[in-house]
């Protein structure tokens, strides 16, 4: 296993939410605070890059290249890592160009990054094409990988350090990229975590099972699928609700796509659980800027 470098701030802050776990009904409900771990913003990326970019650095490469959506977290996390590091930083995002440069996009600029448009063009493609003519290291979607799964390994030890008897408590977690629930799932057991499917992989239980590589059976992962509504990137009335009452509770802020999916998944009780539950916020706030339907 490589050795990461260091990005962040650890351990991350774990806080009791009572009003939310009275609401819920639950006899204890903590958020885990990876949104406040320190660079750029924060949230779950930074783990991740931490296992990346070491990999980056490892290989000699001056220049880093990934993809993403947008609003895209883990794009507006490499480039600041990027930045941390020394690294140049090429971004491909989908879609054509966008003139009203808002949320994570700002941010993306701000620290640096060369942002390349898709436009049309399948995304994996034009990565490929710009890591070649750069000859800069690529990293995955979402920071995700066999290698980058470790950071929630650490996280997993993190909360078993925090959390009173972790093994009667469950975590809930949003589902993207898949590499954040399957670190956790190989420190804490697939019987521990929840995931919610946020749509960002059309298998997300295969894309968890794949990044553990150790025959998993996708049928024991516990996943939620009844919070996509019409798709990743898009706002449903249950995230809008589930924004507004986690801030309106516990004075925390959500974001549309990843935590937002997790809190209504627990608020609809569409994801069952016990009276124990460790919420983890993967960050994403500058995304609630940016977003066309906030």
């Amino acid at each position: 296993m490589i050795e990461p470098v260091s990005l962040g701030t650890w351990p991350t802050p774990l806080e009791p939410a009572p009003r939310l776990a009275a609401r819920l009904g639950l006899a204890e409900l903590w958020f885990k605070r990876d949104d406040l771990n320190g660079l750029g913003g924060g949230g779950n990326k930074i783990r991740k890059l931490q296992y990346t970019c070491a990999e980056a650095l490892a290989s000699g490469a001056d220049t880093v290249v990934t993809s993403g959506a947008p609003q895209s977290n883990h794009a507006r996390l490499t480039a600041a890592a990027a930045a941390r590091l020394g690294l140049s930083c090429v971004l491909v995002l989908d879609g054509p160009p966008v003139e009203d440069r808002r949320g994570n996009l700002v941010l993306d600029e701000l620290a640096g990054a060369e942002i390349v448009w898709a436009d049309g063009r399948p995304r994996e493609e034009v990565l490929a094409a710009e890591a070649e003519k750069r000859s800069a290291h690529v990293i995955p979607f979402g920071g995700s990988s066999p290698t980058s799964v470790q950071g929630y390994v650490d996280c997993g030890r993190e909360l078993r350090a925090q959390v009173p008897d972790i093994d009667a408590a469950e975590v809930v977690v949003a589902v993207g990229s898949g590499g954040t629930m399957a670190g956790l799932v190989r420190e804490l057991g697939a019987e521990r975590v929840i995931g919610v499917d946020c749509g960002a992989r059309p298998d997300p239980r295969a894309t968890v099972s794949g990044l553990l590589g150790d025959g998993t059976d996708p049928a024991d992962l516990r996943i939620d699928g009844s919070q996509v509504g019409a798709g990743y990137g898009t706002l449903t009335e249950n995230v809008r609700a589930a924004l507004a009452t986690t801030a309106r509770d516990e004075g925390i802020y959500l974001d549309p796509t990843y935590t937002g999916r997790a809190m209504a998944a627990l608020l609809s009780g569409s994801a069952p659980h016990g009276d124990r539950v460790v919420f983890l916020h993967s960050g994403g706030l500058p995304g609630l800027f940016g977003h066309p339907q906030i």
